[in-house]
């Protein structure tokens, strides 16, 4: 399994990135070829208490590095990554791993 894991610092206006996030970026995102599961998380804290640096996280899990690379050289890859540099490119961390 590979994942290309999102992870997103608190946006200013949190309704207007949920809005954006939910109802335009995920459906353009879930149409990637090769996409198995996309699972979202919103942080809520830390086990110390803390609020945490992130408010969002997206894993995307493909059956293989191959898959994930394909996924993002196709036309709905490359129109996944435009909406997202467009409306959260100050706020993302983007990386990319295998289960072991």
């Amino acid at each position: 399994m590979a994942k290309l894991i999102a992870l997103y610092k608190h946006p200013e206006d949190k309704a207007a990135f949920d809005e954006h996030y939910f109802n335009v970026h995920a459906p353009i995102t879930e149409k990637i070829p090769g996409l198995k599961e996309m699972k979202v998380t919103k942080f809520t804290g830390t086990p110390m208490g803390d609020g945490s640096p992130y408010y969002l996280m997206c894993e995307m899990v493909y059956d293989s590095m191959d898959d994930l690379k394909s996924g993002l050289r196709s036309e709905e890859g490359k129109a996944s990554g435009k909406d997202l540099m467009k409306f959260a490119g100050k706020l993302v961390t983007l990386m990319i791993g295998e289960d072991e």
